[in-house]
């Protein structure tokens, strides 16, 4: 009677149906063309060049960075206004922040970049610091494919990065 049986246990679970390759390429092709050709957002991504810039070796902090050549990179900004703070001192300090979105498959394949917190962007005539990254969502719910990058980024101080 085994033997007749036609219905045999597989020797490793099938793939997922409709969340493969393809799918995912799909994905990643749809997110740049509504970025880079509907929404039409850019930033100037400057990255720190840590081989070329000293920092200290006990605290690990750099009082003059070196920074590599600014990429121009498509995204969703969401400008999040001005926020006013008061300080002990009884003066007022005023902040402004951006959330750039990007796409992650878009920045590590086609642009060959890496997101990390101290890097500067830049959107329209301001500079602002990358101060958190958060990767919020995968992508049907699959652990090993994050799709989206957020950088939550603080408005810079004049003098405290000079882009020249």
């Amino acid at each position: 009677m085994s033997e007749d049986n036609k219905w045999k246990k597989p020797a490793a679970p099938p793939p997922p149906m409709f969340f493969g390759e393809k799918e995912r390429d799909l994905v990643k092709q749809v997110n740049d063309e509504i970025i880079e050709r509907v929404v039409g957002q850019e930033v100037l991504y400057f990255g720190i060049d840590y081989d070329n810039t000293e920092f200290h070796p006990l605290y690990g902090e750099a009082i003059e960075k070196t920074f590599y050549p600014p990429v121009r990179v498509s995204a969703l900004v969401e400008y999040q206004g001005i926020e006013t703070n008061f300080l002990e001192n009884m003066s007022i300090d005023k902040a402004t922040k951006i959330k750039v979105m990007f796409h992650k498959r878009r920045l590590t394949e086609d642009q060959d970049l890496l997101v990390r917190e101290g890097d500067f962007v830049r959107y329209g005539e301001v500079f602002y610091e990358i101060v958190k990254l958060i990767e919020p969502k995968l992508l049907f719910g699959q652990v090993d494919h994050r799709f989206e990058v957020h950088a939550e980024c603080i408005r810079a101080r004049d003098g405290l990065f000079n882009a020249e």
